[in-house]
């Protein structure tokens, strides 16, 4: 197996010219023993989407991110319509956090308003809540990326979200960086608006906050964690709970004790998510839940930094961690993408339908390493 540096290889890429074609230059390499993780769409940056019930959002690398994609894998080639999940092994989350984001290739936010969805559904240490360098790092890297400004918005479900902000250190954090907070709970009626998707298992629909809605890109970033109150796992799609509002605040309706009480609870995860599309996700692995969560569990310690924008692919890819360490009954059971806040999610055209289509970019040995590693659990 050959290898190629990424000055070489971009030097290769401009000999064949654009007419030439990607998955031309892909067999070519493949030919002569260079491997490097397809991509089959023309270069751009991935626009914001909103209302995407039966429209999966498709991921256009620019050339730079090609060169950077891991080239040690020993698996086959996958399928060229694939879904990027940048993959880095490290327990330095502040390193970690630029790595991903730069091995992935894209930059959605540039010139753009930015809306932050953190993890702080609890004051509880990371995995509870959002770890303070992730939070430090990825500010610090999207105003490096030119972000003309960041919101980030909050709804705790297990304590009062100001309170567990103040805990946090967010507020702080945000006065040193000059970012903007909101606090979910002290919205009015007119800084929400009501969605009642088709075919949604929610009786009265959902409140999504306005502010979020008139950003221009929206980012995520969340934990790796179980969920021991019938969401089963909570990560990306779980994470968008935090978005939804709790009560309404005209008539009081309590929507999180409609959530929590219904048997269709993870399918209605899922539906929050058809309102908006990420373009940008990071989750931190370095610490998991394996059981209870969302606020206490079993620590264990993946040491994984991942980064895309594909709610299910990297949900699944979070999943395929926790059952590489033995998690509970509910997350061990059947295949990945037959879990229901999975299995819903791609019915809502959310994501990519099958691990097959989940493409690792790392960028060393380790990572590329364990990454093959959880292939076995993903694909079971």
């Amino acid at each position: 197996m050959k290898k190629i540096n990424r000055r070489d290889f971009l030097r290769v890429t401009g000999v064949m010219g654009k007419a030439t074609g990607l998955s031309v230059l892909l067999n070519a390499c493949a030919k002569i023993g260079i491997r490097v993780l397809p991509v089959d769409s023309p270069t751009q940056t991935p626009k914001q989407v909103f209302h995407l019930p039966n429209d999966t959002p498709t991921l256009a690398l620019p050339d730079d991110a090609i060169a950077t994609a891991s080239m040690t894998a020993t698996s086959p080639l996958p399928p060229v319509e694939t879904t990027p999940i940048a993959f880095v092994k490290t327990i330095d989350r502040k390193t970690g956090v630029r790595q991903a984001i730069d091995l992935l290739g894209i930059n959605p936010v540039d010139g753009k308003r930015v809306f932050l969805k953190a993890n702080y559904n609890s004051a509880d240490l990371t995995p509870g809540s959002t770890h303070a360098d992730i939070l430090r790092s990825l500010v610090s890297r999207l105003q490096e990326m030119g972000a003309q400004s960041i919101t980030l918005g909050e709804r705790s479900g297990m304590g009062i979200t100001r309170q567990v902000l103040i805990e946090r250190g967010v507020f702080d954090m945000a006065e040193e960086l000059v970012f903007e907070v909101i606090v979910f709970d002290e919205l009015g009626a007119d800084d929400w608006v009501k969605f009642e998707p088709a075919g949604s298992h929610w009786q009265r629909g959902f409140l999504f906050p306005r502010a979020c809605l008139e950003a221009d890109v929206i980012v995520q970033t969340c934990c790796v964690k179980t969920h021991q109150y019938g969401g089963h796992f909570t990560l990306s799609l779980k994470n968008s709970v935090g978005l939804a509002a709790k009560y309404d605040p005209q008539d009081r309706y309590n929507y999180m004790a409609e959530l929590h009480s219904s048997g269709d609870q993870r399918k209605m995860i899922a539906e929050i998510n058809t309102v908006y599309s990420p373009g940008l996700i990071v989750i931190d692995g370095v610490d998991a839940f394996v059981n209870g969560g969302p606020d206490v569990g079993r620590v264990v310690q993946p040491g994984v930094i991942l980064a895309g924008i594909d709610r299910v692919a990297i949900d699944a890819v979070g999943v395929a961690i926790l059952r590489y360490f033995g998690s509970t009954t509910q997350v061990m059971q059947g295949k990945i993408f037959e879990q229901e806040q999975i299995a819903r999610a791609v019915e809502l055209g959310l994501g990519v339908d099958s691990p097959e289509k989940i493409a690792f970019m790392t960028g060393d040995e380790t990572s590329a390493g364990f990454a093959e590693e959880l292939k076995q659990f993903l694909y079971q």
